[in-house]
């Protein structure tokens, strides 16, 4: 019998029932979500940002940040509304009464983790990694890959203290570029022009829409605060709030480090490079070391490939033990209790798809794939209308999840046929799992211990 069959559930100053400890505060919360959205995509994106809408970095940035304050308005709804439910594939179970729809809109979050590992191991190998070693792109990023396996294996508590110094860090790093940025505008070097020029022949509407694309990755990882929503203390009005003041914060960070990015260099430089932040760092001469900036931007890639990792290899885990996925997948160490074959899968799988195309590719198929996430979770508001709750919680106006599924949709639209095809794959092969998963063989036993659990008593 496991451990946790012996804790009793019991209302807590919230009304809800919970075996989990509410230990997160409204600021604790604000932290974790802003770690999550703000770092590693931007370090590597501006450059591929750029060379969709020249100097007008920022412009996708702001967009992006209205587009995610769309979708991330339906998660407060759903979060404060079912604040025991455990994320977008809980919505879409309560919603569609579907056990397939919610597996896809799980494998969904976990394969835009693994690819977008992928992505952010090619912008580990690229110009920030060869300030210290020349090496091809490709090599350095699948050992890159194999080391984030090993401490992923080492434990949980080693990688979640990593995590927090890494946060630190990243942000650092992206707070000097916009220092640097106001510098170099202040001693009259930049050039602030260029902020509102697109390139010539481009329609400012077409790259607007397919750099923020781009710049949409930037923002993903809120959605993972759902996650924790049980352990949030007075988490009906917190959370509103840690949501939305967190995306605000990233997207002022990021719309700053656009313009100063611009204001700094050409928009040809910063398109040129994998490493585009130490080039403005660099061109700015303000006696910043290229050796330092470029370990802060490796710590932030390495921080986002970690936590995407994590996230990935435990979602795998959690869906072997329900019997979503084929079983073998929930064995782990003896020793340390990290599920290892789960991280060895998704390990292997992030090396191939660092084969399959560049930072971008990979970041618009992570982007395509959470969009289908977003586009269940903003329709699964609007189903569960009827589902009427006792307590109070946030309610977001109905045109708002509306507007949220038109702007799913637009940006699905504006997906390459390369993209589609790389995720139609990947959701292919989460299907064939999924039916290999019911059969016979791969389904617990009596004895197996995840179905040896006796009913969870309640207090009185």
């Amino acid at each position: 019998m496991r451990d946790h069959d012996d804790v009793a559930t019991a209302p807590d100053q919230d009304g809800d029932e919970t075996r989990l400890r509410r230990a997160v505060t409204g600021r604790l919360l604000f932290l974790f979500i802003l770690g999550d959205v703000l770092g590693a995509g931007v370090y590597a994106l501006v450059g591929e940002i750029a060379g969709e809408v020249g100097g007008a970095v920022w412009l996708p940035m702001l967009v992006a940040l209205v587009l995610a304050l769309l979708t991330a308005a339906s998660f407060a709804e759903l979060v404060t509304k079912y604040p025991r439910a455990g994320g977008s594939a809980v919505f879409a179970q309560r919603a569609f009464r579907s056990p397939l729809i919610s597996f896809l809109v799980g494998y969904c979050m976990l394969a835009a983790g693994v690819t977008s590992a992928a992505g952010l191991s090619l912008a580990f190998g690229g110009d920030y990694l060869s300030v210290f070693l020349d090496v091809p792109a490709v090599p350095a990023a699948i050992v890159f890959l194999v080391l984030i396996g090993l401490l992923n294996a080492r434990g949980i508590q080693e990688s979640v203290r990593a995590n927090v110094v890494m946060t630190v860090v990243e942000v650092s790093g992206l707070v000097l570029v916009v220092i640097l940025g106001a510098l170099v505008l202040g001693r009259g070097d930049g050039d602030v022009g260029r902020v509102t020029e697109f390139p010539e022949g481009v329609s400012v509407t077409t790259g607007v829409l397919a750099a923020a694309l781009l710049a949409y990755y930037s923002f993903v990882g809120f959605e993972v605060s759902a996650n924790v929503a049980e352990e949030v203390r007075d988490v009906r009005r917190v959370y509103p709030r840690a949501l939305f003041g967190a995306l605000l914060v990233a997207g002022v960070v990021y719309v700053l480090v656009g313009l100063a990015a611009s204001i700094v260099l050409p928009p040809q430089d910063l398109a040129g490079s994998s490493g585009p932040l130490l080039e403005v760092v660099q061109a700015a001469d303000a006696g910043i070391p290229d050796e330092l900036f470029s370990a802060v931007a490796l710590i932030a890639v390495a921080n986002g490939a970690l936590l995407t990792m994590i996230m990935a290899s435990r979602l795998v885990f959690g869906m072997a033990e329900q019997g979503l996925l084929p079983r073998p997948l929930a064995t782990v160490l003896p020793n340390r209790r990290t599920p290892w074959v789960a991280i060895v899968v998704t390990t292997v799988v992030a090396i191939a798809l660092t084969l399959t195309g560049d930072l971008g590719e990979l970041a618009n198929t992570v982007v395509l794939l959470l969009l289908l996430v977003f586009l269940s979770t903003n329709i699964a508001v609007l189903v569960l209308r009827r589902d009427e709750v006792a307590a109070d919680h946030f309610r977001v106006w109905s045109i708002i999840p509306v507007l949220a599924i038109g702007s799913c949709v637009l940006l699905l639209w504006q997906q390459e046929a390369g993209i589609w095809l790389r995720a139609g794959i990947l959701l292919a092969v989460g299907i064939v799992l999924y039916l290999v998963a019911q059969a016979p063989w791969w389904r617990a036993t009596p004895e197996d211990p995840a179905d040896d659990e006796e009913p969870v008593a309640t207090a009185s």
